[in-house]
């Protein structure tokens, strides 16, 4: 093994009788190197789309969110929820009341999410940094309930941030038989007004189906219970390890409850984007894997240049093994210097464009950034490291093999 190596280093850097060997070896090492760098980039500019993402579902969406396995609803009064409130990590806790409802504005209806929150909301999530509008963020006062919409439904329903009539909710009732003759009895209806306020997490789910509004108003319009509730959100302290707490709460709860963390409350979206980036990779392995077979040619060539070295080796007691070794290292040092290279190249890419940003996203400045988010993680650049050597071994094992067969 000693052997190879050592003899496929002095064939690598030594002179050639045929300058176009080194030529072909300088175009595979090439090729290799962008190959290298554009998965890099590629890998990482998917990774600054998910940390984009999210970003903006933060306004939004908690650390930990709980929800009942079976059913809707579940008892917020029973000792298990009371053990997770002082989980260490757990910083502050809200319950809320969601399901689905109709809402009618003058003559405009529209099917919406109706999220009805306790006062910790606000510092849970901190919404009101999505807020726009001149209002206060008040959601009950002793005379009335006010709803925050999401900034596509005020447009759907074209109503403005302060509307002069009060919004119609409607909901089907939970229990009871259905009345066929006297329709409107099938529904709960309660009024609602705007208090002057709209959020936008630039999310359609959200921004085009979701009100929230007080809990109060929520459990009298789905009727439930001042102990139930559908939800409990967490958000964790700044040292906790949402893991770690996501884990425990698990075990305090059991399996009558799911606990999701931020990423899987929108696991649909990130699963797409993770199959994206998991297609990418492919796409990116296979240019990969043309861009190595020049090294095969460039082996090729040293094969029959070094015919009568490699049968004076044989003549030894060097075996077949060891001469066909010589040109498999040979294609390892290269596809290894393709490789380093190339994640230099990729890195120094990934560290310019998230500093001066010089690839704009376009769309005429109609993107939440101007120009596409790159994040950087070790585990990729390692895959990538990896991926490049086991290629390069893969595309060069099999052709060296014939190849001394057949020259040596």
């Amino acid at each position: 093994m000693k052997l190879s190596l050592f003899i496929a280093k002095r064939y690598l850097f030594s002179k050639k009788s045929h300058q176009v060997i080194n030529i072909i070896s300088g175009v595979a090492i090439a090729g290799i190197t962008l190959a290298t760098a554009a998965m890099i980039c590629t890998l990482s500019v998917f990774n600054g789309f998910r940390g984009l993402v999210a970003e903006q579902f933060t306004a939004f969406d908690p650390d930990i969110k709980i929800t009942a396995s079976k059913g809707k609803s579940f008892n917020t009064d029973t000792k298990a929820i009371e053990e997770v409130r002082r989980l260490p990590g757990v910083d502050i806790v809200s319950f809320c009341v969601e399901d689905k409802a109709m809402i009618e504005y003058k003559e405009k209806q529209a099917m919406v999410t109706v999220k009805g929150v306790d006062s910790n909301f606000a510092r849970l999530t901190n919404i009101e940094r999505a807020m726009v509008g001149n209002g206060k963020f008040t959601l009950q006062d002793t005379l009335n309930s006010y709803g925050v919409f999401g900034a596509e439904l005020v447009s759907k329903l074209n109503c403005g941030l302060s509307p002069i009539e009060s919004f119609e909710v409607y909901a089907p009732n939970r229990t009871g038989k259905l009345n066929l003759t006297m329709p409107a009895r099938n529904f709960k209806k309660r009024k609602l007004n705007s208090n002057g306020l709209a959020f936008v997490v630039n999310q359609p789910r959200y921004d085009a189906e979701y009100i929230i509004t007080s809990d109060e108003f929520a459990r009298k319009l789905f009727r439930r219970k001042d102990n139930e509730a559908t939800s409990m959100e967490v958000k964790l302290t700044a040292d906790a390890d949402a893991a770690a707490v996501k884990d425990e709460i698990k075990g305090v709860l059991g399996d009558d409850f799911t606990v999701q963390d931020r990423y899987e409350q929108q696991d649909d979206i990130f699963k797409v984007m993770q199959i994206e980036k998991l297609i990418s990779y492919i796409f990116l392995s296979f240019i990969l894997l043309v861009a190595c077979f020049n090294i095969v040619g460039s082996l090729s060539m040293l094969i029959i240049e070094k015919r009568d070295n490699m049968n004076t080796l044989r003549s030894m007691g060097a075996d077949g093994k060891t001469i066909a070794n010589i040109f498999v290292y040979e294609g390892v040092i290269i596809s290894a210097i393709g490789a380093l290279t190339g994640v230099a190249l990729g890195l120094i890419l990934c560290f310019v464009q998230q500093q001066f940003g010089l690839v704009p996203m376009g769309g005429n400045g109609g993107f939440v950034v101007d120009s596409y988010p790159v994040e950087i993680h070790a585990g990729d650049v390692l895959t990538t490291f990896v991926t490049v050597l086991i290629v390069g071994i893969a595309a060069v094992w099999l052709p060296v093999k014939l190849l001394t067969r057949k020259f040596v």
